[in-house]
């Protein structure tokens, strides 16, 4: 599968054409490659990734030593953002989009933070026997509901890397009514809450956790 654009309904890609876009979380001023031409999607940083950071630097969550892995990761805006909390963060994307990741990852990690940032490739419902089952505290992603056909292996996924006490915080532009059913399915295996919406950017923030199965009796 291409990592092609999508329709990005008139919001004005001309930001995304852009070589370089800088951020500042955490206090620190961060620079991040874009490289819309050759990668699309994995190449750019899209606003649920902005709004999630904003979430997760408000202090929803305490990152210091959580372990926390980011799921179709692009430019590794939220995993940078991540580290710099305190997190040691597994970023993940497909090998197509690796390379890319990494110069991100490590261009804007201080030397001290660098070892808690981990780029390894994961293609969901694929090479999951990398990973050790149920082994991250916090699950994060950021604008990954979008191909109908990922669908069940992001699900699939998302169930191997959970276990009860693990945090799943979807950050998404619901477009389609696909988005809405992949809410649906998600609810359907997890408890699913929403945390947060963006007005301004048009963005929901949705917490998901481990159904206990004692709530289907």
């Amino acid at each position: 599968m291409a990592l092609v654009p999508y329709d990005s309904e008139g919001i004005g890609i001309q930001k995304f054409h852009k070589p370089q876009t800088t951020y500042t979380f955490v206090n620190r001023t961060i620079q991040i490659q874009q490289d819309w031409k050759h990668l699309g999607v994995a190449a750019v940083v899209w606003d649920a990734a902005v709004v999630l950071c904003t979430y997760l630097e408000l202090g929803a969550f305490n990152l210091q030593g959580c372990s926390a892995v980011e799921l179709g990761a692009g430019t590794g805006l939220v995993g940078i953002v991540a580290a710099l909390l305190g997190a040691h963060v597994t970023i993940t994307d497909r090998e197509i989009a690796l390379e890319f990741l990494k110069s991100n990852v490590q261009a804007n990690l201080p030397h001290d933070i660098r070892p808690k940032a981990v780029v390894k490739e994961l293609t969901w419902g694929q090479n999951l026997g990398n990973f050790s089952p149920g082994e991250f505290d916090l699950i994060l992603g950021a604008d990954i509901i979008y191909l109908e056909e990922t669908f069940v292996d992001l699900l699939h996924t998302l169930e191997y890397l959970c276990s009860d006490r693990s945090v799943i915080l979807l950050s998404c532009r619901l477009r389609y009514e696909r988005d809405h059913s992949f809410l649906q399915m998600l609810a359907e295996r997890f408890t699913v809450q929403e945390m947060h919406y963006d007005l301004e950017k048009d963005v929901h923030i949705y917490k998901a956790q481990r159904r206990d199965l004692r709530e289907d009796l």
